[in-house]
């Protein structure tokens, strides 16, 4: 990140205390103000606040450790692709991206194998980037 682009923490120069964004509605532009003085600065960059977000590559299930044995998730009669048994629990994805549909997780309580509905694959409606 450039020296340009970070937000720092601004000081009023007369009594130490913190400054903080106002609208300078006089001169249309933004100036650091004393809540305790009236001490004002002009702002170099406009930059109050940045939130960088990292984009998500793939979806995962995370933590699959016993799953099968957590009481509150609900179960699916779906075969486990690795032992055949029927009997998952499942879970949705904990994403909240827009450009994604809901994907379910499914956990076979037999081995512990985590998987996704194998409709969505054989039909070719698996969005992209999601780990099978």
């Amino acid at each position: 990140m450039s020296d340009s682009a970070k937000v720092t923490l601004h000081f009023c120069h007369e009594c130490n205390n913190l400054l903080y964004p106002k609208a300078d509605p006089d001169r249309r532009t933004m100036v650091y103000a004393c809540r305790i003085c009236e001490y004002n600065a002009i702002v170099d960059n406009a930059l109050v606040y940045r939130n960088d977000l990292l984009t998500v590559t793939k979806e995962q299930v995370g933590v699959v450790v016993d799953l099968g044995a957590d009481t509150t998730l609900a179960h699916s009669v779906i075969p486990c692709p690795k032992c055949l048994n029927e009997d998952a629990v499942f879970f949705q994805d904990q994403s909240k991206r827009k450009e994604t549909r809901m994907i379910l997780f499914f956990v076979c309580t037999r081995c512990n194998h985590h998987f996704v509905d194998p409709s969505l694959s054989a039909n070719g409606a698996m969005p992209e980037g999601v780990e099978t």
